[in-house]
């Protein structure tokens, strides 16, 4: 049974993916500062082969990996505007923290390392479908980091540590740390709690999209993968054909909650614009996504319609969230006496 360490384990995609690879017969330690909590987790606190290490990436040693086969890496500030709330934050743990991880465990003796990077790196693109080899030029502080990190960590690949990059598509579809501040699942909250969608910028910028799900399913595929395939490569997550405009995306949630309002706004301080290419990841490792646009719809209209998620939590808004705590923070500090609230 091989071990399989997963930064951000607790977080959106970590905590599908950790179940995905329990599921797979694989032994897992979720390695997460757990910000959310352990909550996400809570399926698989009875699994004797899960266990739970509270870290931050920044402060990992070699003993953390003992024992570990392959590290998928998840972790770090999860997207634009939270990065923007403290840049040098944002550098010491999306670039710094993420290459230190993958130092570590090549020190400390893993054989195969796959970090979670982003679509987002090709930034201001085009409607012409990008590919891996296309220029990668991000415009915001979230996809500079994960840039650099691919820069740094790339190269670090020998025969004995493998070293692959995924960038992901953006990511759709329930999990167990929900997110209401990623396009579809927004979108389609606000379809059925306003019966309105708001479409920024006009509603034409490109957007490539994946489900959670899949996406767990490609970090498998990666590290599953024969070394000479995967070592030192980037590959694009998703499918070409999950490529939409942000006005189409509204249309596809209409298929599924008929009767709301698609209102077009004119600008959006939002440039990203990019469509891209997913034929390398599907000719070289047979990787085809299995959720569609209105399968990640449904199922996130069922779980409100169920009442199983309260959508006023600020939990499932990362920025909101980050905000919050810092908030909270510094109210205790000024609060407490001698080191104690009570």
């Amino acid at each position: 049974m091989q071990t399989v360490l997963v930064t951000g384990g607790a977080g959106y995609i970590g905590s599908t993916l950790c179940g995905a690879l329990l599921k797979s017969g694989y032994r897992v330690i979720c390695l997460d500062r757990l910000f959310f909590t352990t909550e996400p987790l809570k399926s698989y606190a009875d699994n004797e082969n899960f266990s739970v290490i509270k870290e931050d990436i920044r402060n990992v040693t070699p003993e953390t990996f003992k024992g570990v086969d392959i590290v998928i890496d998840l972790a770090g500030i999860s997207n634009d505007p939270a990065c923007d709330l403290d840049p040098q934050l944002t550098e010491a743990i999306n670039h710094n923290g993420t290459v230190h991880v993958a130092k570590t465990a090549r020190m400390a003796g893993v054989s195969r390392y796959v970090m979670a990077s982003s679509c987002s790196a090709y930034g201001a693109g085009s409607s012409e479908q990008l590919t891996e080899e296309s220029k990668l030029q991000p415009v915001s502080l979230y996809a500079k980091a994960k840039v650099d990190s691919e820069k740094d960590i790339l190269p670090l690949g020998t025969p004995d540590f493998c070293v692959t990059a995924l960038r992901l598509a953006t990511v759709f579809g329930v999990s167990f740390r929900m997110r209401f501040d990623l396009i579809v699942n927004i979108m389609t909250m606000h379809a059925l709690t306003k019966k309105r969608i708001v479409v920024l910028g006009g509603g034409k910028q490109w957007r490539p999209l994946v489900h959670v799900r899949d996406v767990a399913g490609a970090f498998m595929t990666a590290m599953q993968a024969p070394v000479a395939q995967v070592n030192g490569e980037a590959f694009n997550v998703g499918s070409t054909d999950l490529n939409f405009q942000v006005i189409q995306v509204a249309h596809l949630i209409e298929q599924v909650i008929p009767g709301i309002e698609i209102v077009v706004a004119p600008d959006d301080p939002d440039k990203r614009n990019y469509n891209v290419c997913f034929d390398k990841i599907s000719r070289v490792l047979n990787y085809k996504t299995t959720c569609s646009i209105g399968d990640g719809v449904a199922e996130v209209k069922r779980m409100l319609d169920d009442g199983k998620i309260d959508v006023d939590d600020v939990r499932w808004y990362t920025v909101k969230y980050y905000k919050y705590l810092i908030e909270a923070d510094a109210l205790l500090r000024e609060i407490k006496l001698n080191g104690r609230l009570f």
